[in-house]
């Protein structure tokens, strides 16, 4: 099934039309605890859906996407009696998407869904692709499911109170957007502001559905990841393992914020074994510096943060760690593989393009 994209700053309109399309089915949203208290009632008002609908509230945070909460939803769906009719809306973040998501695509053996994101991370990543699931045993999305939702409404209407590192956060995967599709389209991006007093949620939008777009396109080719949908995986190893150390360090840093590092880094890699452009590379690395800092790696984290990329479910083999690096923007290559001592390179040259000692 191809998901359906609607992009529109009139969401609450949007759901009642998608809702009437399918049916008038019974409904479900599902909102995580700060979603429910700051976004569902400026919904229930723009929705008859939304306002008729059983609200499920499920924990905020990406420590709760786990399997407590998914039985917990499984509940509730149960217990509100819902049929393979039912739509479940999934009204929040990336965790609402992922963790709603799994729960639809597994309640019943798959009841449908429709992703309305009310942050810019989960509407350019988590909201669109079928990609749902849960963390498991220390691990970022361990267990889950392929299962594009019925629709995605894209919006930037719920943007103007986020705070700026979830909206550089968000950015980032539209910077890792703009390395796979073209030097023109990294371009616009470098040259947007994501963050305070200069950001403009309307300006944003077109920015927003080109990204969402190339993902979309990618998904649409290769859903269950068997060879395209690999691309958007860059700067994801890096990104995830600096994930893992800062959690397992009790100094967790936002997914975005560690999926920029993780590029500057790839970008390294890609230079190193596929000649990717320096000049490119060093302009990147210096808007990722100014935008989002660095993280303050040292020589004696390497092994460290080395196991944790083996970990990386994109591995074919514990011994393999799996990349995607890029020859030029615009040219993603798949299943690359790096040597110990080239990962190490490359996080040395991290760290001084970002200016540590």
């Amino acid at each position: 099934m191809k998901q359906k994209l609607i992009f529109t700053n009139l969401v609450g309109e949007a759901v009642d039309t998608l809702i009437t399309e399918l049916g008038n089915p019974q409904v479900a949203v599902v909102a995580d605890t700060n979603t429910a208290q700051f976004v569902l009632p400026i919904m229930q008002k723009a929705s008859k859906a939304v306002a008729d609908a059983t609200v499920i509230t499920i924990k905020a945070g990406d420590a709760n996407k786990n399997l407590d909460e998914l039985t917990a939803l499984w509940r509730h769906l149960s217990e509100m009696e819902a049929t393979r009719k039912t739509v479940v809306v999934n009204l929040g973040g990336g965790v609402v998407s992922d963790l709603a998501g799994f729960a639809a695509a597994t309640y019943k053996r798959g009841i449908r869904c429709i992703n309305v994101p009310t942050t810019l991370l989960a509407a350019v990543d988590a909201a669109v692709g079928g990609k749902t699931g849960v963390n498991f045993n220390g691990l970022k999305n361990q267990i889950g499911a392929f299962s594009e939702p019925e629709a995605a409404i894209i919006s930037t209407i719920f943007f103007n109170t986020l705070p700026e590192q979830e909206l550089l956060s968000g950015y980032a995967e539209m910077l890792k957007h703009g390395l796979l599709e073209s030097p023109q389209m990294l371009a616009k991006l470098l040259a947007y502001s994501p963050v305070y007093p200069v950001f403009n949620s309307e300006a944003l939008l077109p920015l927003l559905k080109d990204s969402v777009m190339v993902k979309a396109n990618i998904v649409d080719k290769d859903l269950k990841e068997s060879s395209l949908r690999k691309a958007l995986n860059l700067g994801h190893t890096v990104g995830h393992a600096i994930e893992a150390f800062a959690i397992k360090h009790q100094s967790p840093v936002a997914h975005g914020y560690a999926v920029a590092w993780g590029l500057v880094t790839e970008l390294v890699l890609s230079h190193m074994v596929l000649d990717f452009p320096v000049e490119t590379l060093r302009s990147f690395a210096e808007y990722v510096h100014t935008n989002y800092g660095a993280f303050p790696l040292t020589c004696k984290d390497y092994p460290e943060l080395i196991a944790a990329m083996r970990q990386d479910k994109k591995n074919a083999t514990p011994d393999a760690i799996n990349f995607t690096l890029l020859a030029a923007v615009g040219e993603p290559k798949i299943d690359c593989t790096a040597t110990i001592e080239q990962i190490e390179a490359a996080l040395d040259i991290y760290r001084d393009l970002m200016h540590l000692d």
